[in-house]
């Protein structure tokens, strides 16, 4: 009966000391979660139960239980790399199959998914997309895998352009007249802007400011690349200097139809904040709402798991949305190696949502969680799995001694 119980402890300590191994192998492995053995001890049982002085038959492995405590936060130059900070899992397709994991070490595979070492693409919930093209949330019904757009970016056409000048109050008309772009003489200043067509193409847009001889009064010219498209438009100052003329504070101006084959140029300017001081001419806002078309230059993934790519031409467009997924007893997930698990009935149905929403951690990108192995630790439970080791090795020589005394008695 000794050889056995002794047996079975030598075994115990064997599962002690390949899991405190297998967690040292693991100590720089991404996400990794360490584990620790978990022991019962053994009675013999009969019909009739335990005896109430009856001899333990030894020891048993009940369970290698992994700690899903927080690793640390180390950061990284990657902007694919991403930590979660709290609980869940990030949520991964693996090949139809959906898998759970903590390692965020991502990168793009050659169709442009977000994918971990091993291929699983990384979930995310889609963008919901307005009639008008803009992103207005998210879709936390639904997950697709997180694709990169790799294309260029659209371009917007303008549309709107704001003027904001100072013209001062004591300028004198122009020497010469009419109106004549080619002749400074013929106007008092000149602002430039670049518009864009429907096509992304750049159009120079130069906007002439002429003094009437009526106080706080002046003509507003505007030429698209040299073509005249609008003017004179009236600009009239009241006393203190404020716009009075336009009283909407908006010129809307002739479409303008560039050679580029894009669709027409209608701008509206808004002159609004201009002002007639007595300081000199100063532009003090100059913008316009269009854009060209652009090239993916950087991604940026905010804490709350939004993937946004970022272009050349200064447009951020959302992706997705990581979803991530938690359970009631993680405990429970199934273990599948390479730092991944899956849902099982013991570990409850899947908790899924946004990161920072309900009981979820919050993302860190640019970072990646470390294995949560202390390596101190482990170094002394392999002290203790080795003691234990030798302990159960001496119970049995102490056994084979004491049966061949036995044997040897005449």
């Amino acid at each position: 009966m000794s050889f056995r119980i002794a047996l079975s402890g030598l075994n115990a300590a064997t599962a002690g000391l390949n899991t405190t191994a297998n967690n040292i192998a693991n100590v720089n492995t991404v996400g990794f979660k360490r584990s620790r053995a978990e022991f019962g001890d053994l009675f013999a049982n009969s019909g009739y139960g335990l005896q109430r002085n009856a001899v333990g038959a030894g020891v048993r492995v009940t369970n290698i239980a992994q700690q899903h405590s927080q690793g640390t936060i180390n950061f990284t130059d990657n902007a694919l790399d991403m930590a979660i900070s709290g609980n869940g899992f990030f949520t991964l397709n693996r090949g139809g199959e959906t898998v759970y994991g903590r390692a965020g070490n991502f990168g793009v595979d050659r169709e442009g998914y977000v994918v971990n070492p091993i291929g699983d693409r990384l979930q995310a919930f889609p963008p919901t997309i307005s009639a008008t093209g803009q992103v207005t949330g998210f879709n936390n019904g639904q997950l697709s895998d997180l694709r990169l757009s790799l294309g260029e970016a659209p371009p917007l056409a303008t549309s709107t352009i704001e003027i904001g000048v100072n013209l001062p109050a004591d300028a004198v008309p122009p020497l010469l007249a009419p109106f004549d772009p080619a002749d400074a003489q013929t106007y008092n200043r000149a602002t430039t802007v670049t518009v864009y067509d429907s096509l992304g193409v750049s159009h120079n847009t130069t906007f002439y400011y002429v003094k009437t001889a009526t106080p706080g009064e002046w003509q507003l010219y505007t030429q698209i690349d040299g073509t005249a498209v609008s003017g004179p438009d009236v600009l009239e100052y009241g006393p203190t200097g404020e716009l009075v003329t336009p009283a909407t504070g908006n010129f809307t101006l002739p479409p303008y139809t560039p050679t580029t084959g894009a669709n027409p140029i209608t701008l509206t300017l808004q002159v609004g904040e201009s002002t007639q001081y007595g300081s000199s001419f100063s532009v003090n806002r100059l913008v316009q709402d269009g854009y060209p078309t652009g090239r993916l230059s950087n991604l940026d993934i905010s804490e709350d798991g939004v993937v946004s790519a970022r272009y050349t031409n200064g447009q951020a467009i959302p992706l997705g949305q990581i979803a991530l997924t938690n359970f009631s007893n993680v405990q429970g997930l199934q273990k599948l190696g390479d730092t991944t698990w899956a849902e099982t009935s013991e570990s409850g149905a899947a908790q899924r949502g946004a990161p920072g929403s309900a009981n979820l951690g919050l993302l860190q990108a640019g970072a990646l969680e470390a294995s949560n192995v202390d390596i101190t630790e482990q170094l002394v439970e392999m002290i203790n799995a080795q003691r234990n080791f030798q302990a159960n090795a001496q119970m049995i020589s102490t056994a084979d001694q004491i049966t061949q005394t036995v044997i040897n008695i005449r």
